[in-house]
């Protein structure tokens, strides 16, 4: 969703932006190609391979380091940074995470059984399903993953770790055939053309890089550094992550603002937002890149 997010963004010259998703740098190469000499790009990323590749960018307005969305404030102080024109929060897991098997994001092709953004820092997935108990399973994969059958997934689980111990589970392959095998047979247990098992390893990517919880930081944080008219755009890839995005737009709108229990009035609220917009990406965009269907950006602006 480049175009609508440069258009949400509408970036100025001479103004300082902040891309919290780096990735491989697509949307910071733009950004970067409508900044004038003054302009400036902070560039923030959890995974050290996309830091790494951001570093190989020559470009003196642009500063990248490794940092979670929660901490953007230390981040703009490290640099020097007030106030931004512009943030963008692109998030979930990037195509090159997917891509790499040995990152352990992917069903479809067999890697150790990981999911860290940050491979340095924190449990992998196995480690902690290692200690976790069957009630602890169930709740993330409910809670994460929306999945209807946590209950004897997280069953199987434990059942697995229980017989063979550090054999368990150790490769994405084999977490997906256990979950595609207790969801074989159960009626509106699958959705025609989506894996069994996508379900189960968002909930548990989610889990273990406490992403909700890092992107309503990120959100409070990018709101507070905000300049007056400066830009908020957030592309989120499944409904959780747009929950959080939409509610937060709503209650800095005032939308979602306390009233008066027997009036109806809209009680004092200080409005620091107001809404621009939601687009979805196009269908020429998802024939090209099947990925974006359920994409989603949502933008505001700072009053």
């Amino acid at each position: 969703m480049l175009a609508e997010t440069l258009a949400a963004l509408a970036p100025r010259p001479d103004g300082c932006y902040l891309d919290g998703t780096f990735g491989r740098g697509g949307h910071s190469r733009a950004l970067l190609e409508r900044l004038g000499p003054a302009g400036r790009l902070i560039a923030l990323d959890r995974d050290p391979q996309a830091v790494a590749s951001g570093r190989t960018l020559n470009d003196p307005r642009l500063s990248i380091t490794q940092a979670r969305f929660s901490t953007l404030a230390q981040v703009l102080d490290q640099f020097g940074v007030a106030r931004l024109d512009g943030v963008l929060l692109d998030l979930g897991v990037s195509s090159p995470q997917l891509d790499d098997a040995t990152r352990g994001f992917s069903f479809r092709a067999e890697g150790p059984l990981d999911m860290r953004m940050d491979p340095g820092s924190g449990q992998s997935v196995r480690q902690w399903l290692g200690q976790a108990t069957e009630q602890q399973i169930a709740e993330v994969l409910t809670d994460y993953g929306e999945e209807r059958f946590a209950v004897p997934i997280a069953k199987a689980i434990a059942a697995s770790l229980r017989r063979d111990g550090e054999q368990a589970l150790q490769t994405t392959t084999e977490l997906a055939g256990l979950v595609a095998a207790i969801l074989r047979g159960r009626r509106g247990a699958t959705v025609p053309g989506r894996d069994p098992s996508t379900r189960a390893f968002q909930a548990l990517r989610i889990f273990i890089n406490q992403e909700l919880d890092e992107l309503a930081s990120g959100l409070a944080a990018a709101c507070e550094r905000l300049a007056p008219a400066g830009r908020l755009a957030v592309i989120s890839f499944h409904s959780l992550e747009d929950r959080i995005v939409k509610r937060f737009v709503a209650q800095a709108s005032g939308r979602d603002a306390p009233r008066d229990p027997i009036t109806g009035a809209v009680l004092a609220h200080e409005r620091t937002l107001r809404p621009l917009g939601r687009w979805l990406a196009g269908a020429q965009e998802v024939a090209i890149n099947p990925r974006a269907r359920s994409a989603v950006l949502r933008a505001a602006e700072k009053l």
